[in-house]
């Protein structure tokens, strides 16, 4: 009896502390779509300030993308040595601190500098966050990736409609200030949870190389982490030809009044956070293959039509449509990669994804020149079922 006490003893604290950490975790997730879309939507106050011309304020916001690209593979490294959660705590310091500085600019150079860093910071934290998150998936075994995304989206929607609240009110300097006091006071109250436990290890991975890949398969898992990567950036492409384009079609194409334009994009993000909210649920019914698979096609079909209708209504069923599909692609490829190689998977998934929201506005912009603006978004819905072939072809890898 009192062995099986301890037992049961032991077991109750272990699932607190996975409870404690889930929750923790997922307060980063939700930190960091908080504070990025409060930078995004005091960019028009941004450009104004530095006197900034449309080209050269482009040029200036890639800094965010190149610094994000450039800092996951060196973060990924970072985990490996001293442990995501320490490297997640220091990395939303550091976004928090950076977030603040866009405002001190007064050039698009000087912007361009500043998004460097703050796009490192943006960058560092989710290749440390997303590892977190794959460790204590695999202690849970659970599939609840999608609920840490999920976490994300709805702290982007907060961010978004709070810094338009208070945009009228508060100049860039004191709002984006008024960032970095949450970001660290946050910080503050879930960080030390993620300081006092180390990440759980599950025992499989004991024979695992350095980055967490099992020797036997290092080699192999190594282009399957890269085929995961693939599916990231089909997914990212999406989200970035919505967020830059979405409204634009349909005020341009399709005659909308501007505040229904607007609505496009919201119908887009409510869509995959509810999607995300459901991931887990999903995940457990069909398993990750075919959730890639139904997932990518519901997008297919989703974005041709919010692309092609001939009225508004329809596109923004079709956004809508798309987003639902989308939601868990990127949550379920990073999920795979970290499990098959650690944080060097978790990096490389996440470089590949952010490689397609590079890629994806300038893309869609020379297609519109070249063809039209409809015919360039149906590029989406062509890389959505890249995705759906890519997780038919590696049904057993993606299963899980």
């Amino acid at each position: 009896m009192p062995l099986i006490n301890k037992t049961l003893t032991r077991s109750a604290a272990q699932g607190d502390t996975l409870t404690r950490l889930r929750v923790a975790i997922t307060t980063f997730f939700a930190l960091d779509g908080f504070v990025f879309a409060g930078w995004v939507v005091r960019i028009p106050a941004i450009k104004h300030q530095t006197n900034a011309s449309a080209s050269s304020l482009g040029l200036a916001l890639l800094g965010v993308s190149a610094g994000a690209v450039v800092t996951m593979t060196l973060t990924g490294r970072l985990c490996r040595r001293f442990g995501a959660h320490p490297v997640t705590v220091v990395c939303a310091v550091l976004l928090s601190l950076s977030v603040a500085l866009p405002p001190l600019a007064h050039s698009a150079l000087a912007l361009g500098a500043v998004l460097l860093v703050f796009g490192a910071a943006y960058g560092g934290i989710n290749v440390a966050f997303n590892s977190a998150a794959v460790d204590l998936v695999t202690a849970l075994r659970r599939p609840i990736m999608p609920s840490f995304h999920a976490a994300f989206s709805m702290g982007g929607m907060i961010g978004a409609g709070l810094g338009g609240l208070v945009a009228g009110a508060l100049s860039p300097t004191e709002h984006l200030l008024g960032l970095t006091v949450v970001g660290l006071l946050v910080t503050a109250v879930a960080g030390p949870t993620l300081l006092r436990h180390e990440p759980p290890r599950p025992a499989e991975h004991a024979h695992s190389t350095a980055d967490g890949t099992p020797r036997r398969r290092a080699g192999r898992t190594r282009g399957v982490v890269v085929v995961f990567g693939l599916i990231a950036l089909c997914t990212a492409y999406g989200e970035g030809a919505m967020a830059d384009w979405g409204a634009l079609h349909l005020e341009q194409d399709l005659d909308t009044s501007p505040g229904l334009a607007a609505a496009g994009y919201s119908c887009f993000a409510l869509a995959m956070t509810v999607g995300r909210l459901t991931g887990t649920t999903l995940l457990e019914r069909l398993g990750h293959a075919r959730t890639v698979v139904a997932g990518g096609t519901v997008a297919t079909a989703g974005m041709l039509l919010g692309s092609l209708a001939p009225s508004v209504w329809a596109a923004l069923l079709g956004f809508a449509v798309t987003g639902l599909g989308l939601a868990n692609l990127f949550p379920v490829a990073v999920e795979r990669a970290g499990m098959l190689a650690g944080p060097s998977g978790v990096a490389t998934a996440s470089t590949l994804g952010y490689g397609g929201m590079l890629l994806g506005p300038p893309a869609i912009g020379f297609m519109a020149d070249w063809f039209s603006l409809p015919t360039a978004l149906t590029s989406v819905a062509v890389l959505a079922a890249v995705a759906v072939l890519i997780g038919v072809t590696t049904r057993r890898a993606a299963a899980g």
